[in-house]
């Protein structure tokens, strides 16, 4: 037993020597896992599953590597780590190249061998999933977990169906039948349904298990035809059951050893048509036996007690057995080394002694002769009588040596012999031993002149009646029964044909001229006279195997009497299948090396044996369908004794009953071309082949009108489905409308409650506004009022300083007219006195006028800066009140603008609602129009009050133009006044000595007092002497009286000018307070 790690490796060679696998164990290699690491340890296998062909399967252990391995290519590849364990494998899908893995955290994945990439991720399940079962066209996959089942399509990966269940029931396995569309679900309580995948209708439910069995299902298999279940669970019973008939038919015991069965599985033979015979069974302690469940026979066991079994799979053409173990590692059996022993020939009954060249009789010349299974040897008798006998044999030998003669050097007495000492050929030669004994011409012209006429026309639908999975098969077969039918007309006509041919097909599948010749052999040496009475069977041939079995066995032939069977339930369908339903491939294979070694003849009698072989169970079934199911499937029966009693029954048959002498010996095929064959009734078969070619022509027609009416229903359909979906559509749109028209009555009235919150908004900020607005048009008007206040303060506080310094000036006056009149008088009495003095007083008079001069210069410049400064802060006073004016007004057009700005704003809002609410336009239509009519009034207001604002603002111009032309006047008229006052006094200045003296801005109301002062300061002064006698005490008293009105005047005039300047500011105080006229738009 060769052994391979695997390590670190990703890929390499499975065996490194051609495996030779030991008869006791069959192991042709053992394949472990194991790390490389510091302390090694052995990883271990979970899972194994084959792909279709079954010459490669892949393997993923605990840690999630998947292997391929390629038995045929000896190669093993890493395909894929996933980082965690795998629960099942699938590697039967339809995209070859790719598989599917169930892992531990509940997903399903899909991978490519190729190319080692992810294809698809599924996800759905809750809990670990514990088998994938794939359709048999690889498009769909059921994967199992403990609480629910669900079905997936391939091609896309989606999830197509879900089975839910109680939680009180579990599911134990749910898993496609092979070749078939059903599903079966398999359940914790014992219960079976049969679902059909396309509309998961349950087609059947098989019954409870009888009373007295309590065993519980857990492991399930069937076979690959589909017609039997086998179940098993904690038990040492198997129940099969029949799912055609859905009844249990059968329940076998397992040895004592066997306490539960922990996996079954049936051991695939490819040629047993799929109703498998030998099943697999894994047993607690870790060995597997394989058992005939017909004969119930154990045939052989893989494992054992020391090196369990953990799980096995075995590949859908029965050749290998992969196993992992309790140890975690890999086995790989071969099925053939195992069953070597069963098949094994059982050891050589006769000896051949040849003969010397000489006549004599030697010890070499004896011959042992079986019969029924005893060897008998010649007696000794009397010496002339031996020779005589041998020397009859030698003149008759030598003409069945001509005879006998096969081509490649063969001997077909020799191959007799041979296959009676070992009961079959060997399988290496039995090919070549074939073609020697059938003598095929090989006439590869002829054979390509009929394969070059193409499929014939009764088999062009050869799929639909017989469903053959390989398509390889299918069209060799399709060709072979092609070429026959081509070869002669009533082949095409012949319904058994297929079942006929289809062995030899199999067999001889790579070499499709041999496969036709071989079968054309079989139908002319074989088949004799079977179509005379076409297209009934052979009755003739019926009779003659009828009564060899009357012969044989009366109470055989009475018991088919009385059941009402005929030769065509008991010989037909072993004649028209060639016994491939009821024999095994090696069976067929030993049962056929004597057929062709024999005379046709052969053939009939082993029908004869075959019953009488099993005359036990046919006495005792009673029913015709018991019948029928015995002669269409496998039974319990030893090709050997059946091929024995074939022997026996040629040989004790007599010749008048005897089938050999209504068939003739073989004639092999014509070389070059092959033989005409028309042993059959011509005019039935022209009048079928015209019948059929009238029908076909019918059905044609037929066809062309079904056709015809197909495409008006179709028409028909498609204008009731276009009707319908515009019905539909209609009513969708309908539907629609009516949402949309119910949408747009709540969106109006949420836009009207919006407008009404709006307009309660609006009213409301209007109040705050209006109220602000009061508010602050109240606290500037309290400012102004406390400024106009302050500034009446400042007036009156003004005049009373005014009117007090008046007063000082009048008693200071007083009291210089006093001064001067009382210095005059001292004058006046110093002159008298001492007019010696005169200079001194001049002189002192002088000093004096010159101080009063300056006395005076300096009171009227006091008084000249006291009028500038007021009238600078009359001009700042106006100047702010007019920047103040100017900075509200631009508020004022600020205001406006952020108004106009908003409005513009809500505007383009409106625009942008109107283009949503279109449908609602002839709405709002009208009350647009009278919003434009009423912002075209609004544009018109404010077009008025614009240019009412300029007209304002214009006259304000005007204003300052006219205060500016005003100020000029009056500078000019000083300066008039100044020159003229200068002129009179006879000392002119230069105007630029008037512009320095007189200020620049001289207000106009200059007192005319402060002007007279002015002027007679100017004036020239005379002597003291004269100015006393000028002022006499009448003058004074005028001049106060004089300048006491003056004052009075000044006085009058400047209340005026006050009252005047309070209506104008109050008029412009409330031309700004009016509230601005907002534009709508």
């Amino acid at each position: 037993m060769q052994s391979t790690d695997l390590g670190n490796k990703e890929s390499g060679k499975i065996w490194h020597r051609k495996p030779s696998p030991a008869t006791h164990d069959g192991i042709i290699v053992n394949i472990v896992h194991s790390t490389s690491e510091y302390h090694p340890k052995a990883l271990r296998f979970l899972n194994v599953a084959f792909d279709g062909s079954g010459d490669s399967f892949i393997a993923g252990d605990h840690q999630g590597n998947i292997y391929t391995f390629d038995l045929h290519g000896n190669r093993f590849t890493l395909v894929q780590r996933t980082a965690q364990a795998c629960t099942a494998l699938a590697f039967n899908l339809r995209r070859k190249s790719e598989f599917l893995v169930a892992l531990a955290d509940y997903s399903i994945k899909c991978f490519d061998t190729v190319t080692k990439e992810l294809v698809s991720w599924m996800r759905g399940h809750e809990s670990s999933v514990c088998s994938i079962s794939v359709h048999a066209s690889g498009r769909y996959a059921i994967t199992t977990s403990s609480d629910t089942a669900q079905l997936w399509d391939l091609d896309t990966f989606q999830r197509k169906r879900k089975l839910n269940i109680r939680q009180s029931v579990g599911i134990q396995k749910v898993f496609f039948l092979p070749f078939s569309n059903t599903i079966l679900s398999c359940f914790k309580d014992n219960s079976i349904f049969a679902w059909e995948c396309d509309t998961l209708f349950c087609k059947y439910q098989l019954p409870a298990p009888p009373e007295g069995s309590s065993i519980l299902y857990k492991v399930f298999a069937v076979t690959r035809d589909g017609r039997i279940l086998a179940a098993g669970g904690k038990s040492n019973h198997l129940h099969l059951w029949c799912l055609e008939a859905t009844q249990l038919f059968r329940i076998i015991q397992m040895p004592t050893k066997v306490r539960a069965v922990r996996h079954l599985e049936f051991l695939p033979d490819s040629f047993d048509a799929g109703s498998n015979q030998v099943l697999g069974v894994l047993s607690q302690d870790g060995i597997m036996r394989f058992v005939n469940i017909q004969t119930c026979k154990l045939l052989f066991e893989i494992g054992s007690v020391e090196e369990g079994i953990s799980s096995s799979v075995i590949s859908p053409h029965g050749r290998y057995i992969a196993s992992i173990m309790e140890n975690g590692s890999l086995n790989i059996y071969s099925v053939q080394a195992l069953t070597q022993e069963i098949n094994k020939p059982p050891p050589p009954l006769v000896k051949v002694i040849e003969d010397l060249p000489s006549s004599t009789l030697r010890s070499s010349n004896l011959k042992m002769k079986i019969m029924s299974g005893r060897v008998q040897r010649p007696a000794r008798s009397k010496e002339s009588k031996i020779q005589t006998r041998i020397l009859k044999q030698d003149l008759t030998g030598n003409l069945e040596n001509k005879e006998n003669e096969l081509s490649e050097g063969l001997n077909k007495k020799r191959l007799q012999i041979l296959l009676k000492g070992y009961g079959e050929y060997p399988t290496k030669y039995r090919m070549f031993i074939w073609r020697s004994l059938l003598q095929l011409p090989e006439n590869h012209t002829a054979f390509s002149s009929l394969m070059d006429k193409g499929t014939h026309v009764a088999y062009l639908n050869l799929q639909k009646k017989y469903p053959i999975k390989s398509r390889k098969l299918l069209r060799i077969l399709q060709r072979t029964l092609s070429a026959l039918a081509h070869w002669s007309a009533i082949f095409s006509d012949t319904p058994y044909l297929p079942l006929l041919a289809f062995p030899f097909v199999k067999l001889f599948q790579n070499n499709q001229l041999i496969c036709f010749e071989v079968v054309a052999t079989l139908i002319i040496n074989w088949c004799q006279h079977w179509f005379e009475y076409f297209p009934n069977p052979p009755i003739n041939i019926l009779s003659v195997i009828e009564n060899v079995l009357a012969f044989h066995d009366k109470e055989l032939l009475q018991h088919f009497i009385d059941r009402d069977v005929t030769s065509q339930l008991y010989a037909w369908p072993l004649l028209e299948t060639v016994f491939s339903e009821v024999l095994t491939r090696e069976e067929w294979l030993r049962l056929f090396d004597n057929v062709f070694s024999n005379h046709p003849s052969f053939l009939l009698m082993t029908v004869v044996a075959y019953n009488t072989c099993s005359r036990a169970p046919l006495l005792n079934s009673t029913l015709k369908d018991d019948f029928e199911y015995f002669f269409h499937h496998r039974n319990n029966l030893d090709i050997n004794v059946v091929i024995r009693e074939v022997y026996h029954l040629m040989e004790t048959t007599p010749a008048d009953i005897h089938p050999s002498s209504m068939l003739d010996a073989f004639v092999a095929l014509t070389k070059g071309q092959y033989p005409i064959f028309n042993q059959y009734p011509k005019f039935i078969v022209d009048y079928q082949t015209q019948e059929r070619e009238r029908i076909r022509n019918d059905e044609l027609d037929f066809l062309r009108e079904r056709q015809t009416v197909e495409n008006m229903q179709a028409e028909v359909d498609e204008q009731r489905a276009e009707d319908e979906a515009w019905y539909q559509k209609q009513e969708l749109l309908r539907r629609a409308e009516e949402t949309r028209r119910e949408m747009l009555l709540q969106e109006e009235e949420k836009m009207v409650q919006q407008r009404h919150r709006l307009a309660a908004v609006k009213r409301e900020l209007k109040m705050k506004e209006i109220c602000l607005q009061d508010a602050a048009r109240r606290r500037f008007l309290k400012l102004q009022q406390d400024q106009r206040e302050m500034e009446l303060r400042r007036l009156e506080d003004e005049l009373e300083r005014k009117v007090q310094m008046r007063d000082q000036e009048m008693a200071a006056t007083a009291k210089d007219l006093e001064m001067r009149q009382l210095e005059l008088e001292s004058q006046k009495r110093l002159y008298e006195q001492d007019l010696t003095r005169s200079q001194d007083t001049i002189a002192k008079e002088i000093q004096k006028d010159a101080a009063a001069h300056r006395q005076k210069v300096a009171l009227e410049e006091h008084m000249f800066r006291k009028l500038l400064e007021t009238s600078q802060l009359g001009s700042r006073r106006t100047q702010k009140v007019i920047e103040d004016n100017l900075a509200k007004a631009e508020q004022a057009c600020l205001n406006a603008d952020w108004q106009i700005e908003a409005l513009h704003k809500q505007k383009r809002d409106d625009l942008l609602r109107s283009e949503g609410y279109q449908e609602v336009a002839t709405l709002l239509r009208k009350n647009r129009r009278r919003e434009r009519e009423l912002l075209n009034a609004m544009m018109q207001e404010e077009a008025k009050k614009w240019k009412e604002a300029e007209g304002k603002e214009f006259h304000l111009r005007s204003e300052k133009k006219a205060a500016a032309l005003s100020d000029a006047s009056r500078k000019w008229f000083l300066r008039q006044e100044t020159s003229a006052a200068l002129e009179h006094s006879g000392e002119p200045l230069s105007e630029a000595e008037v512009e320095a003296e007189v200020p620049a801005e001289v207000p106009a109301e200059v007192p005319w007092l402060q002007r007279e002062h002015m002027a007679s300061s100017c004036l020239p002064q005379t002597s003291p002497l004269d100015d006393i006698s000028e002022v006499d005490p009448s003058t004074q008293s005028i001049f106060s009286s004089r300048k006491t009105t003056e004052w009075n005047h000044m006085e009058h005039d400047l209340l005026k000018k006050v009252r005047n300047l309070r209506q104008r500011l109050t008029a412009q105080a409330r031309n700004r307070c009016q509230p601005p006229h907002l534009l709508m738009t």
